[in-house]
């Protein structure tokens, strides 16, 4: 990994996958279609949100640190 949280330089993250409802009837009917998998910092919480479904393969902890 590179130099680690851009906002504290912590080198440690977790990953986690979530699910959110769009809008228009989606909303309404609570029906979550996006996903994404969220990145954040163990030391201050910071977060990044990343497409799930256009994931290119690489790692997502890599993107996080910058790699």
């Amino acid at each position: 990994m590179s130099q680690g949280c851009i906002k504290c330089g912590g080198t440690n993250a977790q990953e986690k996958e979530v699910s959110m409802t769009g809008t228009g009837l989606s909303k309404m009917f609570d029906v979550q279609h996006n996903q994404f998998v969220v990145v954040y910092c163990e030391n201050c919480g910071y977060s990044e949100f990343y497409n799930k479904n256009s994931s290119s393969g690489a790692n997502i902890l890599d993107l996080f640190f910058g790699g």
